[in-house]
């Protein structure tokens, strides 16, 4: 990707974030940027072009920036420790895992964009989908999995659309309250075969 097209969707989502959607206009963009519209229009096809190229964005990067954190932990990390580095990158910074400015703009956008609410229902799946990985060692079932997964996240995207949204540190301070909640050691999973029965 080029140098350019990387400013363009970088700053739509700065803009996106400080405004919502109703700011991410490609005048107001040019301006911020100091580029010219012929720069947009050689990278993007159009508004609708960049409309979808900018979710696209915003989806690879909310996807990836969890996935990344997941992955510093190493196979060997526990839940415990995993969930631990988690609540460590709630902070207030554009690159942290928490931003709550971001996060109501595009839900607010989804409520009237159909393909916004698409993006924004494979970013909440993908992210359920990651916790639902860190968790499944440490519980008997794949349900289970899911509703430890589903108590975190409900917890960050909460905190983000009250008004105004909770702080990070205050949030951070609310999973460090939970971390004693997880287990320190992986399930018993004859146990939770037994309890299944036969296939």
């Amino acid at each position: 990707m080029g140098a350019a097209r990387d400013r363009w969707l970088d700053e739509g989502i700065r803009v996106l974030a400080q405004e919502g959607a109703a700011g991410v206009r490609i005048d107001r963009i040019a301006a911020r940027l100091g580029l010219s519209k012929g720069s947009f229009h050689h990278h993007f096809d159009g508004a609708e072009g960049y409309k979808r190229a900018l979710l696209a964005h915003f989806e690879r990067l909310s996807i990836e920036q969890l996935d990344r954190a997941i992955a510093e932990v190493g196979p060997t990390g526990d839940a415990r420790s995993t969930l631990g580095r988690l609540t460590e990158l709630i902070e207030p910074r554009e690159a942290g895992l928490y931003q709550p400015e971001l996060d109501v703009a595009v839900r607010a956008w989804s409520a009237s964009d159909p393909e916004v609410r698409s993006a924004q229902a494979r970013i909440d799946e993908a992210r359920l989908a990651a916790l639902q990985r860190v968790w499944r060692p440490y519980v008997t079932t794949d349900a289970e999995a899911r509703t430890a997964a589903l108590l975190p996240y409900l917890l960050a995207v909460g905190a983000s659309v009250v008004s105004p949204p909770v702080a990070a540190d205050e949030l951070r301070g609310l999973f460090e309250t939970l971390l004693p909640l997880v287990p320190e050691g992986p399930a018993d999973t004859a146990q939770g075969e037994q309890a299944a029965g036969p296939a």
